[in-house]
């Protein structure tokens, strides 16, 4: 099942609204992520330019999409980043093909 790294940042709004009732917003992820068909495998918070850093596994991006829209639209999380990630078993897959296109390539001259 593909792999994305979502990475984001909370609002002022959102910020004021967590240190006035505090809670695991992970639950609140999981929700979101599953109701897209998906799977969270890691919700972590973050130093940087992001607050937060979301692994998640599913089928459909576009399912993936319309939920970060969703969550968008909130007004409470800005600057949403999305990010294919692939394993290293993937990646080696990826090397083998690239192997096998290798050879019929022809490069602008040859």
């Amino acid at each position: 099942m593909p792999r994305f790294i979502v990475s984001g940042s909370y609002t002022a709004v959102a910020m004021k609204a967590m240190v006035a009732n505090p809670g695991d917003r992970e639950g609140t992820v999981r929700a979101v992520v599953e109701a897209a068909g998906g799977r969270l495998e890691s919700y972590l918070l973050t130093t940087g330019k992001t607050d937060f850093t979301v692994t998640v596994t599913v089928d459909d991006v576009t399912n993936l999409l319309a939920g970060l829209l969703a969550t968008g639209a909130s007004g409470a999380i800005s600057n949403l980043k999305t990010v294919q990630a692939f394993t290293s078993d993937e990646f080696t897959a990826m090397q083998k093909k690239a192997g096998a296109i290798a050879s019929v390539y022809k490069a602008p001259g040859s």
